[in-house]
């Protein structure tokens, strides 16, 4: 008599939520855009979302970018006060999305 032995099902795989700053919506990290503050106090697009430094997250939505940069939610979430070249360069990228 030969024993058989199941397979256990894999468990799911943890996917990491991040919360949009615009809309206030959590989505998995990989669909939003992140927004980093660097070691120099610069505030930069992060396409890859893991150089080092603080970050927040944003909808790859103009209505969440135009809803994040306004009312300095962007500044209170980096801790940092956004200098108006920075905030001019974000929000053309956020006019380039759809």
């Amino acid at each position: 008599m030969t024993s058989q032995k199941k397979k256990q099902p894999l468990p799911a795989k943890h996917i990491p939520q991040r919360t949009c700053i615009g809309c206030r919506q959590v989505r998995p990290k990989r669909e939003l855009i992140r927004i980093v503050r660097t070691a120099e106090g610069a505030v930069e697009v992060d396409p890859t979302g893991k150089r080092s430094g603080r970050g927040t997250y944003l909808c790859k939505a103009k209505a969440c970018w135009e809803a994040g940069l306004k009312r300095e939610r962007m500044d209170h979430t980096l801790r940092v006060k956004i200098d108006p070249e920075d905030r001019s360069r974000l929000a053309h990228y956020g006019e380039t999305l759809p």
